[in-house]
């Protein structure tokens, strides 16, 4: 530092001087709800001229054409099948109530409202300060996944899941309606739930939450007349290829910027995607159908065995549950995303929520997961939307920073695995468990 120009010195030294004070302030109520204000603040500026026409962003074109056709008698799930649980219905047809010029600002303040339950969440009603630094990372993943992370249905499961994870120990049942309710507007949160039921001593307490609210959903359906499209989520989407940014679809994404022979990225028009194509690609999409499955089982085989461990040891105390079911949850989430054909980059927001109740729960053992968490989302807003039309160009650079995105969910995938391993294998604390080895770091920074 004393290389630097004298001017210069003075700024940091005045900078450093300002974090502290800064800092305290951003952990007070009311610099958590300033942050939460300016966040959104900063989103609602950015959606206001889109407002003021009528018009929509993001997937709620799609959304609003849904609506519309809701209300005028034409039900997705119900009269044909449909892409998304039927709990989706909810978010996607409420804000067109209120008329379709004003279907971007339903939406905007619903999700205002769904991002704030995760805050309260977070921090026990704004009460619980150890919270406070996992709901400022709740609101910096807004920012870091900005604008998917306010455009897609995800925005509402996530809130929904971190809600279900934050009264898991105190109401069991409560908390298996939540996941429930996540899971029936976006299927990811089914991870957490085969994780608590596999971990957690209340577990059919969690499965009489989720089935009443499952009940309530099949039950309206069936009702008006849907019962055949019910689970047509599942299969809907089974033949599609290999998507541009999957995981899986890496080597054919290099394989057309290096210009190899039949490789090629390519339009889907009857889905709106971009896929890949060449030598193989098929053969992988299959593989990845039958990995993600086998992935998902042995994962909750190790959950199994960190369990029985547990009980062996005599540490099977609630909070020990939690913390097996957070790092279950995502090693099981993670391996929906890692061998999946699709990889659209609202998936980061079935990860960062897990991340952000860690935080909540065991700070230390989940700060360097968030870390790399944060790189991530950051990566990813880079391929999609900044560098996404050079990378269907197959653009070198823009195929880098989606190569390195990649390699990071899979170095805490591995992460993941490791530390369930761990769990079973040795006595440890529930803390040296989870905590991410320097090895595992490093196939994160890829």
């Amino acid at each position: 530092m004393s290389r630097l120009p004298a001017a210069v010195q003075r700024r940091v030294q005045h900078l450093a001087t300002m974090r502290d004070p800064l800092l305290r302030f951003a952990l007070t109520r009311r610099g958590l709800m300033i942050g939460f204000a300016v966040v959104h603040g900063v989103y609602l500026l950015g959606l206001l001229p889109t407002i003021i026409a009528g018009e929509t962003q993001g997937d709620l074109p799609l959304y609003r054409l849904w609506a519309e056709q809701a209300r005028l008698g034409y039900w997705p799930v119900i009269d044909m099948p449909w892409v998304y649980p039927a709990g989706a219905l909810v978010p996607i047809v409420a804000p067109v109530l209120a008329g379709a010029d004003a279907y971007q600002l339903i939406w905007f303040l619903l999700m205002v409202a769904a991002n704030f339950v995760a805050v309260l969440a977070l921090t026990g009603g704004l009460r619980r300060r150890s919270g406070y630094l996992a709901a400022w990372y709740w609101l910096a993943v807004q920012i870091l996944l900005a604008p998917v992370s306010m455009l897609r249905l995800e925005g509402f499961a996530a809130p929904l899941a971190i809600a279900g994870l934050a009264v898991l120990l105190r109401r069991p049942a409560v908390a298996g309606a939540l996941l429930a309710a996540a899971t029936w507007i976006k299927v990811w949160p089914a991870a957490l739930v085969g994780a608590a039921v596999t971990i957690s001593s209340a577990r059919w307490r969690i499965v009489a939450g989720g089935a009443a609210v499952t009940a309530v959903v099949a039950g309206a359906i069936a009702w008006y007349g849907g019962a055949q499209n019910l689970f047509s989520f599942l299969t809907i989407q089974g033949d599609r290829s290999l998507q541009l940014e999957a995981p899986v679809a890496t080597p054919w994404v290099w394989a057309t910027v290096l210009g190899l022979p039949e490789a090629e990225i390519r339009q889907n028009y009857a889905l709106a995607t971009r896929e890949v194509a060449g030598p193989g690609a098929h053969l992988a999409g299959e593989i990845v159908g039958w990995l993600m499955p086998i992935a998902c089982l042995v994962i909750v085989a190790l959950l199994w065995r960190a369990r029985r461990r547990a009980l062996r040891e005599g540490r099977f105390r609630p909070r020990g549950q939690l913390k097996l079911i957070l790092v279950g949850g995502f090693a099981i989430a993670a391996a929906l995303i890692v061998f999946n054909k699709v990889g659209s980059p609202q998936y980061m927001l079935w990860l960062a929520p897990i991340v952000a109740v860690g935080l909540a729960v065991d700070r230390r053992a989940w700060s360097r997961v968030a870390g790399w968490m944060a790189g991530v989302c950051l990566a990813t807003t880079l391929v999609f939307p900044v560098l996404y039309l050079p990378l269907i160009d197959a653009d070198p650079f823009a195929a880098g920073v989606l190569l390195a995105r990649n390699v990071m969910v899979g170095g805490l995938f591995l992460w993941s695995l490791v530390a369930l391993w761990r769990a079973g294998t040795a006595p440890q604390t529930g803390r040296d468990a989870l905590r991410m080895p320097v090895a595992i770091a490093a196939v994160a920074r890829g």
